[in-house]
């Protein structure tokens, strides 16, 4: 079986995510991708993270075309495969329904910087995409023209995806931004959230730069908080 590895990682971070309340029943999806093989392995569809197993893992190519793997692959292969052909700084993208941010989806509204932690995300606001119905091409393109840059995007009434070197950065995003995203909703509440300066995340971002261990100790753990 090829990529074991990675597909043993798509079956870890699914229990972790559905675990952390991140996604509810077999919704949301994740993937990684190997430049080198122009493949990536993706999380089967409909079928619960914690009866996932190494096999259902499917491996495809970018135009979605499946080279290996019992189960048909997420629904949402051609998102993913979008931030792989535009962006070649992202090798993982997670795709959640947590739900805060969620709700600021619904809304239709950005996650602004009401807490420094959002400056992981190499954006001062996470911003919101339009909608389309899930599964399309028109999804995928609007979630990558928003997104730009930044390694977080909102899906209007829909969800969150994050994208990262690696699986533990996108995971560890997709939590930091749920993090966010609740204070946001907490401090709306009862008054009117203070947020920090463009300025301010710019600093956060240069800091973000030199922190936690070398990064040969990141590239063997799990993602950390800040």
């Amino acid at each position: 079986m090829r990529f074991l590895k990675e597909r043993e990682q798509i079956v870890e971070y699914g229990k972790k995510m559905s675990a952390a309340g991140l996604s509810k029943g077999t919704s949301g999806n994740l993937s990684i991708y190997i430049p080198s093989e122009g493949l990536m392995v993706i999380s089967p569809s409909g079928v619960g993270y914690f009866e996932t197993t190494p096999e259902d893992v499917v491996v495809m190519d970018l135009e979605g075309n499946v080279v290996e793997g019992n189960c048909k692959p997420s629904s949402e292969f051609g998102l993913h495969s979008a931030f792989y052909k535009n962006r070649s700084d992202v090798q993982a993208v997670v795709h959640t329904h947590s739900t805060y941010c969620t709700t600021f989806a619904c809304l239709r509204k950005p996650i602004s910087a009401v807490h420094y932690v959002i400056a992981s995300a190499a954006t001062d606001e996470v911003q919101c995409s339009d909608y389309a119905t899930f599964g399309t091409e028109e999804l995928a393109e609007n979630v990558i023209g928003t997104c730009g840059k930044a390694n977080a995007v909102l899906l209007a009434n829909h969800g969150l995806v994050t994208c990262g070197v690696n699986m533990a950065k996108a995971f560890g995003l997709a939590s930091n931004m749920e993090f966010v995203a609740e204070m946001q909703w907490r401090t709306l509440s009862v008054g009117t959230p203070v947020v920090l300066p463009e300025d301010e995340i710019a600093n956060v971002m240069e800091r973000f730069k030199s922190y936690g261990q070398p990064k040969k100790v990141q590239e063997a753990g799990a993602p950390g908080g800040y």
